[in-house]
């Protein structure tokens, strides 16, 4: 624990000293390729900073914040596209933009407050989960499967909605959400599109899909140049997210982490393709309660099948778990002396 506290520490001052001299140097030279040059080192030492980590917790939001978040920011920034552009006014907030899944609301409503309620019942859920990791030896397999899915989604909904609650107290300004309860998707390309992981089509859109529609429209018609940015868009995603599995196993990616973006990619050409035939979708029309059990039902069996089963055979999800526990216990046991101090 103490080696990896002096690793993240490290990382942390390597962070902040890469970003502020993208902040301060970068926007004075030219967009293009010769600002893409200037970022260019600051791209590469953020694919090494994961490996920095022993921790499967810490390496994989190393990975997610920086070699992820920040690697493709700073690419878009660049070429003046992308979510720092207009560069922010400040440092810190520069910082937060580059490193954090969060995105300044255009229309703030200052009267939509967290949602306190939903927190907490996750946050409860995610505890009896937690509970739950005691009896995983007389568990099928299928159900420690899915026990896993929904861990993995409760923990990004948590850290991430704590993360969001305290840069905006920082900056002072509210964000958009960092998704849109996934679970209500009726149609795939809902699911990746508009509800899970906002921020990330937010980025692929400007750096992958529109350039690649762009070409595609000089060979084909526009209504059929955005299937070959989907499929590019998920290719790029999977390769992506091959790596960050790497950084988790330490092993050569298999390619099957691909393969499910891109049956994700296909499926939703598919889907596009078929709402095109107006009279199709009319006579096959799903009710809403059954769509959501399709949508949310075929990622969670595809992505159990092609990514989560190679967390599990290379023994991170044992890993993940028994830290998730070690971190609960150590704050739980934080808390209760927080709170006999004050009593006390």
């Amino acid at each position: 624990m103490e080696e990896e506290l002096k690793s993240l520490i490290k990382v942390l001052v390597i962070a902040i000293i890469s970003i502020s001299y993208c902040y301060y140097l970068p926007p004075k030279i030219k967009s293009g390729i010769p600002r893409f040059l200037s970022v260019l080192p600051i791209v590469a030492l953020f694919l090494v900073l994961p490996l920095f980590f022993s921790s499967v917790h810490l390496s994989f939001f190393t990975a997610f914040f920086l070699t992820w978040l920040a690697n493709f920011k700073l690419i878009l920034f660049s070429f003046d596209k992308g979510p720092l552009i207009p560069v922010p006014t400040n440092l810190s907030g520069f910082l937060f933009f580059t490193c954090f899944p969060i995105k300044a609301q255009q229309n703030p409503k200052p009267n939509i407050h967290l949602p306190k309620l939903v927190f907490a019942i996750k946050v409860a859920i995610f505890g009896v989960l937690l509970h739950l990791y005691g009896y995983k030896q007389n568990m099928p397999p299928i159900l420690l499967m899915g026990l896993y899915f929904v861990h993995l989604y409760l923990e990004l909904e948590i850290i991430f909605t704590l993360l969001k609650v305290l840069i905006s107290i920082s900056l002072g300004c509210e964000f958009e959400p960092q998704s849109n309860k996934p679970y209500l998707a009726t149609y795939l390309q809902d699911f990746w599109g508009r509800r899970w992981n906002i921020m990330v089509p937010a980025i692929l859109r400007p750096a992958v899909y529109t350039p690649m529609r762009r070409v595609s429209e000089r060979r084909m018609s526009s209504s059929w140049a955005l299937f070959p940015g989907i499929l590019a868009t998920f290719i790029v995603s999977g390769l992506v997210h091959d790596l960050l599995f790497f950084y988790l196993t330490r092993e050569m990616p298999t390619g099957d982490v691909t393969l499910f973006f891109l049956l994700q990619g296909v499926c939703i050409s598919a889907e596009l393709a078929v709402k095109k035939k107006t009279t199709v979708m009319q006579r096959w029309r799903l009710s809403p309660t059954v769509s959501r059990i399709l949508t949310v039902g075929f990622v969670f069996v595809t992505s159990s099948w092609l990514m989560t089963s190679q967390l599990v055979r290379s023994g991170v999800m044992e890993k993940y778990t028994n830290e998730a526990l070690y971190y609960a216990d150590f704050l739980n046991h934080k808390l209760r002396w927080f709170v006999g101090d004050i009593y006390n």
